[in-house]
């Protein structure tokens, strides 16, 4: 079976040795996707003291942002946003977060409902709150 690394030129840069997706025949895995902006270290809504650790954040803004820096993918890779198959969601404090990210998710996926599973934990490689691991189809 075929397989091939994609990389989207609208979303964030990798942070480690890792394609965006890997097509392997009709599906497509995309790595976990966080809410950074492609070419700064900028994280929509994150407020960061001198030493890098997080002040405050705006988790509405950071789900707005994964699921647009998602979209880049699936779109880059010949898939689309209804293609989704799959989603796991890490949160890094559910007991706050869940309830706004759960219903910005149900905007996003009212049309599409694919299987999901969401896990709290205790922290992610840059200073975020939720990253996606999406399954999607080609």
């Amino acid at each position: 079976m075929a397989e091939e690394l994609l990389n989207s030129s609208r979303a964030p840069e990798p942070v480690g040795l890792y394609p965006h997706a890997r097509k392997v025949g009709n599906l497509l895995f995309l790595s976990g996707v966080g809410p950074r902006e492609r070419g700064t270290r900028k994280i929509p809504g994150v407020k960061l003291d001198e030493s890098g650790k997080i002040i405050s954040y705006d988790i509405e803004k950071q789900c707005h942002s994964v699921f647009n820096n998602i979209k880049y993918i699936l779109e880059d890779a010949g898939s689309s946003w209804d293609k989704i198959v799959d989603v796991t969601v890490f949160l890094t404090n559910m007991d706050d977060d869940f309830k706004t990210y759960n219903r910005i998710y149900a905007e996003y996926f009212k049309d599409n409902q694919p299987c999901r599973t969401t896990i709290e934990i205790n922290k992610l490689p840059t200073p975020i709150a939720i990253e996606l691991k999406v399954i999607a189809t080609v």
